[in-house]
């Protein structure tokens, strides 16, 4: 065999036992469930009495025909384990009908905080029949927050519907979820898509909660999710408001992340009047 050709089949058996095993990691690493990751966020308007506020974000499950109830119980345990005050999940929990996915939610009824557990739409749930995950979610016992807003102990929780519902006439109105507040109060903004934050700067919000991005998911994908959003994972400021993007909790189509391990984020609440 000439060596040239030699050398060319070495190469090219490495770099396809180099890609299996980036995938071997990036599948292992989906399938073994999120890490947490800690995140302080100091906020001008907050009341030194919710100072310390934890909030465990939870985005972008995906549960479906790959990430079934074996992985939900994985995020429950997780969620769980970091004792949050509230939960957040802002969306795409779910690829699939309720019919099809009613036992691989069921562990979600198991989420704790002692302030509940908060639900907004992602993108996902109106391609699986979100009428009916946005009834079945309150049966799990998660508070719907559809273009609406709650008051906690020190500032305000809102939640928008996805962009995606505007095709059915129930896309994000931050005119009902925000419009009448005192604007005095700290409010904290869940909504899927890190695109929303334009609305939320000009609706005074302080802090908005996001995933969609899936931090890229898969190298060099995060250079295409920088086209189409803001931010792609963190945390940044647009102006007095700002905003963190979960890189979420599963995955989208093959359960494989390169780059962009999974997370839930528990997000710290840090009133600068303490």
């Amino acid at each position: 065999m000439p060596r040239r050709v030699f050398v060319a089949r070495v190469m090219g058996g490495a770099a396809v036992a180099a890609a299996a095993t980036t995938v071997g990691i990036g599948a292992h690493g989906v399938l073994d469930g999120p890490s947490v990751k800690r995140v302080a966020v100091p906020l001008a308007k907050l009341p030194r009495r919710a100072d310390g506020f934890r909030i465990a974000v939870v985005s972008d499950v995906h549960l479906g025909p790959i990430l079934g109830r074996g992985f939900a119980e994985r995020v429950v345990r997780t969620v769980n384990d970091t004792r949050p005050d509230l939960i957040a999940v802002v969306g795409d929990l779910v690829d699939g009908s309720v019919e099809h996915l009613r036992s691989a939610v069921e562990p979600l009824a198991g989420l704790r905080a002692r302030h509940g557990a908060f639900f907004v739409t992602g993108n996902h749930e109106y391609f699986s029949g979100a009428e009916q995950w946005v009834e079945h979610v309150q049966e799990l016992g998660m508070h719907l927050l559809a273009n609406a807003r709650a008051e906690l102990p020190g500032f305000d929780l809102a939640g928008v519907n996805d962009v995606q519902g505007e095709r059915t006439g129930q896309g994000p109105d931050f005119g009902r979820a925000l419009g009448d507040r005192d604007r005095t109060r700290t409010a904290v903004l869940l909504a899927h898509q890190p695109v929303l934050i334009e609305d939320a700067v000009a609706h005074g919000v302080d802090l908005q909660l996001s995933g969609h991005t899936h931090g890229g998911q898969l190298w060099p994908g995060n250079y295409l999710a920088g086209l189409a959003n803001p931010t792609v994972a963190g945390l940044e400021r647009y102006g007095d408001t700002q905003l963190y993007v979960s890189r979420g909790a599963g995955a989208w189509g093959p359960p494989v992340r390169v780059g962009a391990p999974s997370d839930i984020t528990v997000v710290e609440l840090v009133s600068l009047q303490a």
